[in-house]
């Protein structure tokens, strides 16, 4: 029915790749890092907008 149409399917993957599980970086990061710098960061703002204030 889709060739009456003149409808194309996606090939069999449809559109998903598999690449390689292992993927390895030069920074290998936990998401606990991640949300450490992250509450770190926040609190490293706090503290210059009340030790330093702008005006």
């Amino acid at each position: 029915m889709a060739q009456q149409a003149g409808i194309t399917t996606p090939g069999p993957f449809g559109g998903l790749m598999r690449y390689d599980e292992e993927y390895t970086s030069r920074f290998m990061l936990n998401p606990s890092h991640v949300v450490a710098f992250v509450i770190g960061l926040i609190v490293f703002v706090l503290a210059l907008k009340i030790f330093w204030p702008v005006a």
